[in-house]
């Protein structure tokens, strides 16, 4: 290893583990001491090096190449701060969530599945995207994207990746359609590709009950509700059923904008970081269901943003929550630092509470009605939770 590599390498490790060391709100002054020109820091990687280069001349098995062994040090060295939502993240896994948390990416509209036992990997268009306008069809075997040859262990987020790219751009497919026996190529311009986070129906068992399923807080999920309230309530709708189980969270101001849709100003959620106080979130007076019912579904997936709503809006007592347990407790926030090779490093920075102040981190919400669910319900697929909010708006509870 040439020694630019070794001091390059030296540095990213020094940086990550002052950023992480800070953030968790102690200093690891035997690692780290830019204040001191890092003279023990160099000290202590010189150990490290020491014991790398005894690995390198003895280790009989193959070596990982540098770009493994850094993530692997970033990540031995965040474990020590003992925080499991202080994370390091890789390129790949990056940009996915990233597209997740922004709700929509450029792409061309298609799922991708890979058929039984390393199959074939066939495309299912979805109506009124690209894809479909340029002549896709359910069923279509893909073989290659830009020319790059689709192989069987390839995984479909690998191919994703190639298909996916700039709003604007054009991206070719090669395409075997079902009952033909020749490719062809087909030229789809990428488009922005919304991924929904919510769906929302009528209940059939009350049609004057609008159900509305959150399945993550994007940065389009507090539009999506609006967009659900406002369509239901022209369909008469008078009271709101919100689903959030195994809602995992996702951007806080998602979940201020979520919240905002049915209080009338006030606290969402107090938030306190080190070295700045507490800050209060505060919902506006531009809401759209101020009064009507409401009932909020909740279990032990209900995390992070997911449990801001439901605390602010039960610590509020604008709605009552139903659930089988209590949620996770995930009320810490973690600030994203997205690093030079695409990876990134979640630090956790900060912690949440409800309007009563409440801690949501490690303690979760209990639900105001427990239902208990029952091995006989699992097997007929009877949803007990859902049934019990339904009865609840039902009486007027």
């Amino acid at each position: 290893m040439s020694i630019k590599v070794r001091n390059g390498l030296t540095i990213l490790m020094l940086v990550v583990l002052a950023a992480s060391a800070f953030a968790a709100g102690y200093f690891i002054r035997d690692i780290v001491s830019a204040r001191n020109g890092s003279v023990q820091a160099q000290e202590e990687f010189d150990v490290f090096w020491e014991a790398w280069g005894r690995i390198e001349d003895t280790f009989i098995g193959e070596l990982p190449e540098g770009r493994q062994r850094t993530y692997a040090a970033i990540r031995g060295s965040i474990e020590t701060l003992d925080d499991p939502y202080t994370v390091f993240i890789e390129p790949v896994a990056r940009n996915h969530e990233r597209e997740e948390l922004q709700g929509k990416f450029g792409g061309i509209g298609a799922y991708l599945r890979r058929l039984e036992d390393g199959g074939d990997l066939v495309l299912e268009p979805i109506p009124g995207n690209p894809a479909e306008a340029a002549g896709i069809v359910s069923g279509d075997v893909l073989q290659a994207v830009d020319g790059t040859i689709i192989t069987a262990d390839m995984t479909t987020g690998e191919v994703a990746d190639l298909v996916k790219g700039e709003k604007g751009t054009t991206v070719v497919l090669t395409i075997l359609h079902p009952g033909e026996s020749e490719a062809v190529d087909i030229a789809v311009v990428r488009a922005d590709i919304l991924l929904p986070s919510v769906s929302y129906r009528l209940l059939e068992e009350d049609q004057s009950i609008g159900y509305i399923r959150l399945s993550r807080f994007s940065a389009e999920s507090a539009g999506e509700v609006a967009d659900a309230i406002t369509d239901l309530k022209s369909q008469q709708s008078e009271k709101f059923i919100l689903d959030l189980r195994q809602n995992r969270g996702g951007l806080l101001d998602a979940a201020i904008g979520v919240s905002d849709h049915f209080l009338e100003g006030g606290p969402v959620v107090l938030q306190q970081r080190k070295g700045e106080g507490e800050h209060t979130f505060d919902a506006t007076n531009a809401t759209l269901v101020p009064e009507a019912p409401l009932v909020i579904l909740v279990d032990g997936g209900s995390a992070s943003a997911s449990e801001i709503v439901a605390g602010a809006l039960q610590d509020r007592e604008r709605a009552l929550l139903v659930g089988n347990e209590r949620t996770f407790g995930k009320g810490s926030v973690q600030l994203v630092f997205d690093l030079r090779d695409g990876s990134s490093v979640h630090v956790t920075s900060a912690r949440w509470f409800t309007p009563e102040r409440t801690p949501l981190d490690g303690e979760g919400l209990e639900p105001d009605i427990l239902v208990e669910l029952t091995q006989e319900a699992l097997d007929n697929g009877r949803d007990e939770v859902l049934n019990r909010a339904i009865r609840l708006l039902q009486e007027g509870s």
